[in-house]
Order: C-alpha cells, then structure tokens, then sequence
C-alpha cells in the first residue's frame, strides 16, 4: 500500500462522512426522508423517524470525519491510520451486513447501489490498514575501483 492509496482512501471516507454527518445532524427529517438524494429515499422504509438516532448518526460520521482528517494531516504517524482503519472498518462492516439483511424491502437498484456504496467505503477502510509499502531499496553500484600509488 501507499501513501497516495491512503490519501485517497482518507479523502473519499472524510468527504462520505461530512456530507453524511452535516445532512444528517443540520435537518435530520430532510435527511431521513430524502437519503441518499438524486431522487432516491433508502431510510423511511427501515422505520419511523426518530430524530436523536439520526442526529446521532450524524455526530458519529463528523466525528469520524475529524478523525479521517488529523490521520490524512498526520499520515506517517502509523497508530493513528491504523486506529482511523480500524473504527471505519468496525462501523462500515456492521452497516454493511445490517443493510445487506435489509436490501429485501429495497428495489433491485436500490439494493445494487447501497451494496456497492457501502462497499466501497469499507473497501477504503480495510485499505487504511494495509501495510505500508517499503521503498524498494536501491542497488547500490559497485564502487569504482581504486587507483592507488
């Protein structure tokens, strides 16, 4: 892996959460009713809306967003990637089985794109903590031999 790959990984898991988060915690009801947008609503059908969960919802991804941002800031500091890897890996594997037991209640294209949304946010998540790639050592050439007097 490397550090392009975690900038990006980093990039698409902060952008995901903040436009998530900011939806979710500034006008919770718009949200519920209207996630993911483009015409599409993925929520009301799991149940009633219930504003403390969904701006609860909303606090966990910004917070999660501030995460992904001081790893992306502090990025060789290889605790924190790996800690950032591991809470978006934990958060993005459950919602993706809970959404996965669920795509029942959806229509084929709606089932299709939450399976490859949730995806491939986990997919950036489980990248995060790949390690790094070393440098490929350089071959040192041989010296040029000595001329001695």
């Amino acid at each position: 892996m490397n550090f392009v790959l975690y900038r990006v990984c980093l990039l698409i898991l902060a952008l995901s959460g903040v436009s998530v988060g900011s939806w979710a915690y500034f006008a919770p009801l718009h949200w519920y009713n209207t996630f993911p947008g483009m015409g599409l609503s993925w929520l009301p059908v799991l149940g009633p809306y219930n504003e403390h969960l969904v701006t609860d919802v909303g606090g966990m991804y910004l917070g999660l967003t501030v995460l992904s941002l001081l790893t992306l800031v502090h990025l060789s500091n290889r605790t924190l990637r790996l800690a950032t890897a591991a809470s978006w890996t934990m958060f993005n594997l459950l919602h993706l089985i809970f959404h996965v037991r669920m795509l029942h209640m959806y229509g084929t294209r709606d089932a299709v794109l939450n399976v490859i949304a949730l995806s491939a946010v986990l997919l950036c998540s489980v990248a995060l903590g790949l390690p790094a790639r070393s440098p490929v050592p350089r071959r040192v050439s041989d010296p040029a031999p000595s001329r001695s007097r």
